[in-house]
């Protein structure tokens, strides 16, 4: 295999195009390869929606939510199953296991919905499946307001989404904040008792004028004629002139004589507002494998066309443009990458020279251009989690190029030819460089096998650090070995005397001067006494391991830091109207506005408010949240910090007297919910209210926590109408009539559709009384006409007063609550989990048929820890083989995988005085740690078996290791550790602009948690290593000497066979 450097250099031309190949291809590929501001990951989730118009919660449970989880429990793969019933609605919500085939599950989930048909009532719609899929978040939105009418300002919106949609980069233009057409009938109470008109008349009449008919063709001796008969309500005309009755002297009722037709919209259920005005909103989302940034330039250059001859009343703003987001991250990234190519040239070239130190700076460059290519080619988009791996191997990918050129360095000194000298390099330190990559690789690997969202989320991260390692393996054993040999320093010019004597087989690194000197002289020392070493550094581990179990620490699942998004919900319990939650957001909105770093805010009030949310949303928002503010920030660098904005937010929103005001700041990375969040779970809804209410108490209650909730039933009421069927039916009533009737006084009665054609939608045709006699009292009062003549509704309806229930929540066919609250400011949620754990165990006395499970951020902890556990011991087993395969020996392998274990103390130590630990990027820095520390110990190893097979003793050879080893292994730390610290402290420096800064970049937090354990751990290994495992190499024959001493104290004379 070795044989490969001597052809790379032999065959330069080759070489160098291959490399100029790469490098081009990758810098063409940057201007063409798709970026995403999320990774493309197929979200497990798959939802099924039922509509029956005018069904209660109880009965949607009863006749769509159960059918359909009878038949979809079976499927295979299913995580988890939700089933909702709501007014009107049925939904299921399936959570799949995270490696699921989304094609194959939809199909399986279709199959099954399919079956369960021919158990759903016959009026109930065709269930709709959908997926959810990353590519349908929208990537801009366009919001729409001014001093128009709804109408105009809806038709333009209208007519700007289709313009974007005729787009191909762009998928489609979600219109939020639309009203909904409706054609209704105001019927004159008055009139139509007068004339004793009935629904059934009503509805019967309209059916009858609104109907397709097929005339079909006329054939004559002159030719064939097609016959058209227009049935279809096409205008509101044709509704206001149907005949309802014909007397018998002809004189005929139109609808127009006992009601007033028109067009308009059905009632506000909620409102939007942006930046306090009445709006209408399109969020655009693009094609999959689209350059998002092309897109998003797209949709400014096809807003600025199509609204330059709008009115000028209707204002147009452009919000969320995920732009901002990815310019800070490549900024980042190209700032990250300058700043370490200068850093690491100053370092080397204090230590190598310039020419060497030009080399090894190359590097850097070409193996992220190589890694942008290998992107390109196979497709894949640049995303945040890519730019995250790009940024944190900035400090490791030059580690095996410094390793070839301080070889190639020791060799020119010896007086070889900078051919052979590199050559050698490259052939003599082949095998540790694969062997050092290979560890660091598997370190990776488990990674890829993340079956869990966040582990879906996280996979780009190892693939991108495989990609760069793999190309700085290529630079470092083929690329510089050629580039060394015909450009490198054809000698070296007065090399140090310290580099004579580690060069040459008679060089003596005990007689060397300076720091190398008094370090091979340490070693000489140490070495001697190997047992009282090894217990000194582990005594020294095991303190800092125990120090850091008996130290309380705040735990995190992603960053502790919040992300640029803020929501602030406004929650008011009750019979609330819809205008008294319009007038709830407009106070929100007038307190928040005038904070210094809010762009722009977005409200939605009403029912619109509680829902929403999903992967790129605030996830489980409080069901009796009536208003939901939405306030996007200043782009990072023109403000102040998320935390003291939220501070802001807060004292802004306190104190409003009659409702609870709530904020959340929502963090970067996956979702989590509240800090708290845990399930009950029963098939006994009693049991399952006395314990939700307990726990809701406690959380109230406890003074760790703030901003408790739960999905029980929301307070209010409910009115119920009895029907006395026997009266009912005694006067010529059934239930349809006099549900139609009471519609009359709610939101109307449905009695048809029509299709206008200025729109491609159905309209709804109602039936009911004006607002005037839509009061409770009317409902009372509303007259029904019976054989008997017009009475009232009392007479054979009694009207209840009931608990309000909205909804009716299922989890895995079982009832279900959720109570969650977040952890107050300066709290480690950790802790506080424990304490709620312990009184749930000790004082909370459930029921034995209700169950409790923690969800959020404990849950994703426990599965992160889990896995994380799992991943380490299968990384160590494959840095096991592959360290067996290059030194054939136990005691090398143990010694080499020790670094694991004091980066794991140096780790330790660290985390003790940073601010929190994070799950997801701890354990992340620390497997990508394990991969790198031993990098190391397997270059001193490969050395002293080296020496070893050249003739020195034990000694002599553990100690030139360690002389000629520690300049590469300092130089391969001290890189890594200056190319991450600028991460570490959030420094933001831009050697072009001339901008430093201290405040870092809104990704800032996601890097530091990484870079702080890679620095750590690094630091601290690296120290113990140079020390520990010179010591360890010698420490077999000093042992065995003592072992001689011992048995020459007990036999002699079997001491002398032993030494013969």
């Amino acid at each position: 295999m070795t044989g490969i450097v001597d052809f790379a250099v032999h065959q330069w031309r080759m070489t160098l195009a291959l490399l100029a190949f790469f490098v081009i291809g990758g810098f063409l590929a940057m201007f063409t390869i798709p970026l995403d501001a999320e990774p493309d990951v197929d979200i497990p989730f798959v939802t099924v929606q039922v509509i029956l118009p005018g069904v209660s919660p109880e009965d949607s449970e009863r006749l769509l939510v159960k059918p359909l989880e009878t038949e979809l429990k079976s499927l295979d793969g299913i995580k988890q199953m939700d089933g909702t019933a709501v007014t009107s609605m049925g939904i299921i919500v399936l959570e799949f296991d995270a490696n699921f085939d989304q094609d194959s599950a939809v199909t399986d989930v279709l199959e099954s919905v399919n079956r369960a048909r021919g158990e759903l009532p016959q009026e109930a719609k065709e269930p709709l499946v959908k997926e959810l899929n990353t590519q349908t978040l929208p990537i801009i939105v366009v919001n729409i307001f001014g001093d128009a009418p709804d109408r105009k300002i809806q038709e333009l919106a209208k007519q700007l989404r289709d313009r974007l949609e005729a787009n191909s980069h762009i998928l489609e233009a979600i219109i939020q904040g639309e009203r909904e057409d409706l054609l209704e009938a105001v019927i004159d109470p008055a009139l139509m008792e007068s004339t004793g008109i009935t629904f059934n008349e009503l509805a019967g009449a309209i059916s009858r004028n609104n109907a397709l008919v097929t005339a079909g063709s006329l054939e004559t001796q002159t030719g064939k004629f097609a016959v058209k008969l227009p049935g279809l309500i096409e205008r509101p005309s044709d509704l206001a002139d149907i005949v309802i009755r014909t007397d018998a002297d002809g004189s005929i009722i139109q609808l127009k004589d006992i009601a007033d037709v028109r067009r308009g919209y059905k009632d506000r259920t909620s409102n939007a507002l942006f930046q306090g005005r009445p709006s209408v909103s399109l969020e655009v989302s693009k094609r999959a494998g689209e350059n998002i940034m092309e897109t998003i330039q797209i949709v400014r250059d096809i807003t600025a066309e199509v609204t330059a001859d709008w009115p000028k009343t209707v204002q147009i703003e452009l919000s969320q443009d995920q732009t901002v987001t990815i310019l800070d991250m490549i900024r980042s990234l190209v700032s990250s990458i300058v700043n370490a190519v200068v850093l690491v040239f100053i370092v080397c070239v204090a230590a190598l020279g310039l020419r060497s130190a030009l080399m090894v700076g190359f590097a850097i460059p070409a193996s992220f251009l190589m890694t942008v290519f290998m992107f390109s080619v196979q497709g894949t988009s640049i995303n945040m989690m890519v730019m995250f791996g790009m940024i944190l191997s900035v400090g490791i990918l030059v580690d095996s190029a410094i390793v070839i050129i301080e070889y190639a360095d020791r060799k020119l000194a010896e007086g070889l030819h900078r051919k052979e000298a590199y050559t050698l390099a490259g052939k003599r330190m082949f095998w540790p460089i694969v062997s050092s990559t290979a560890t660091t690789l598997a370190a990776f690997l488990p990674l890829l096998f993340w079956n869990t969202l966040p582990g879906q989320f996280m996979s780009y991260f190892p693939k991108t650090l495989i990609y760069i390692l793999s190309a700085s393996l290529l630079m470092a054993l083929v690329f510089l070995p050629t580039i060394g040999a015909l450009l490198g320093p054809k000698k070296l010019v007065d090399p140090s005397a310290s580099l004579k004597a580690l060069s040459g087989k008679d060089g003596n690194p005990l007689a060397i001067e300076g720091f190398t000197g008094a370090y091979a002289r340490l070693i000489d020392t140490l070495a001697r006494w190997p047992s009282l070493v090894l217990i000194a550094i582990l005594s020294l581990s095991a303190g800092i391991f125990i120090w850091f179990s008996n130290t309380p620490h705040r735990v995190e699942f992603f960053t502790a830091d919040g992300g640029d998004e803020i929501y602030v919900y406004g929650r008011s319990r009750g019979n609330t109207a819809t205008i008294n939650e319009y007038e709830i957001a407009k106070k929100i909105e007038a307190r928040l506005r005038g904070i210094d770093g809010i762009k722009s805010m977005f409200t939605i009030s009403g029912n619109g408010a509680a829902s929403g949310g999903g992967f790129n949303g605030p996830n489980g928002i409080p069901l009796d949240t009536v208003s939901r503010t939405f306030l996007e920030l200043n782009p990072f660098v023109e403000r102040r910090s998320t935390a003291e904005i939220e501070s802001d937010v807060r004292a802004a929103t306190a104190n409003m007297p009659g409702l609870i005001v709530e904020v959340e700041v929502l963090a970067n990375g996956p979702p989590t919910g509240k800090d708290i969040t845990i399930e009950l779970t029963s098939d006994n809804l009693q049991s399952l209210n006395a314990s939700a209410r307990r726990l809701s108490q406690y959380f109230e209650t406890n003074p760790s926590l703030q901003e408790a909730e739960n999905t029980m039933p929301l307070p209010g009421i409910e009115w119920r109408l009895e029907i006395d069927r026997e009266e009912a039916g005694r006067l010529g009533l059934d239930v349809a009539t006099i549900g139609a009737a009471v519609q009359f006084v709610t939101e109307g009665s449905l009695v048809g559709f029509y299709r206008p054609l200025d729109t491609d939608e159905e309209v709804d045709i109602r039936i009911r009384y004006p607002k005037t006699s839509r009061d409770l009292s009317d409902l009372d009062n509303l007259r029904i006409q019976t054989s008997e003549g017009a009475l009232p509704l009392s007479a054979v309806v009694t009207r209840t007063a009931h608990t309000r229930q909205d909804a009716i929540s299922r989890r895995n066919q079982l009832l279900v609550y959720e109570v969650r609250a977040n952890v107050r400011e300066g709290l480690a949620v950790n802790q506080v989990v424990n304490s709620v754990k312990t009184w749930i165990t000790d004082e909370a006395n459930f029921p034995a048929n209700v169950n409790h499970r923690f969800l959020g951020q404990d849950e994703e902890n426990k599965e992160a820890a889990q896995f994380f556990a799992k991943a380490g011991i299968a990384t160590l087993f494959m840095m096991a083989v592959i360290l067996l395969w290059q030194f054939n020996s136990f005691w090398h392998v143990i010694l080499t995988l020790s670094a694991v274990v004091f980066s794991m103390a140096g780790v330790l130590l660290g985390l003790q005085f940073y601010p929190y630990i994070s799950t997801l990027l701890c354990g992340t820095g620390v497997l990508a740690l394990a991969g790198i520390v031993v990098n190391n110990n397997i270059v001193l190893i490969d050395t002293y078996q080296r020496l070893k097979l050249e003739g020195y003793e034990s000694h002599e050879a553990a100690v030139r290791t360690a002389a000629q080893r520690m300049r590469p292994v300092f130089l391969t730390t001290i890189t890594t550790i200056i190319g991450l610290m600028p991460m570490v402290l959030a420094v933001q420096a831009d050697l072009f602009s001339g901008i430093f800064s201290t405040k870092g970049t809104s990704t800032s937090a996601i890097w530091a948690p990484v870079s702080y354990v890679l620095v750590c751990g690094l630091g601290f290994s690296t120290i113990l290593t140079l020390i520990l495992t010179p010591v360890m190499l010698a420490a077999p024959a000093v042992w065995m000497g003592h072992v001689r001493k011992i048995f020459a104290f007990i036999n002699p004379k079997k001491l002398l066979a032993l030494k013969n």
